[in-house]
């Protein structure tokens, strides 16, 4: 999935909790709310205002970075109550970012279908595949 059509992707489901994320969906708006983030911070200290921009900023994206962490916990099949876990200092954040990092499920689980679309041991090769002895 590219930048582009992951950010548009998050902000299409921007109130979905259900369903599943990739791992790319995830990570490409993440660092989307990140990079949106620091470029807030550079024009608030170019103005000289503090915090109003960036706080606006970050609180159009959180309702969307919650959706796809939720939806990113569900491809891993965990509930998204584990985002609660954030909560614990230090330990909280570092288990939520390997649940962000870790591979999905392959194929259906109890929160639906792969976003992939397909399970990998079940996709057919290529027919012209280089090496491939036929």
């Amino acid at each position: 999935m590219s930048f582009t059509a992951a950010v548009r992707s998050v902000f299409s489901q921007y109130v979905g909790f259900k369903g599943r994320a990739r791992r790319s969906e995830f990570w490409w708006f993440f660092l989307f709310a990140f990079l949106l983030n620091a470029l807030s911070r550079i024009i608030e200290d170019a103005l000289g205002i503090e915090l109003l921009l960036s706080l606006v900023v970050q609180l159009a994206y959180l309702l969307p970075l919650l959706a796809v962490m939720v939806r990113r916990l569900h491809d891993t099949d965990n509930s998204g109550w584990w985002l609660l876990i954030g909560i614990v200092p230090f330990i909280g954040g570092i288990i939520l970012l390997v649940f962000a990092a870790i591979k999905g499920t392959s194929g259906p689980n109890r929160f639906g279908p792969d976003p992939k679309g397909h399970h990998e041991l079940d996709a057919p090769l290529p027919e012209n595949t280089p090496g491939l002895a036929t």
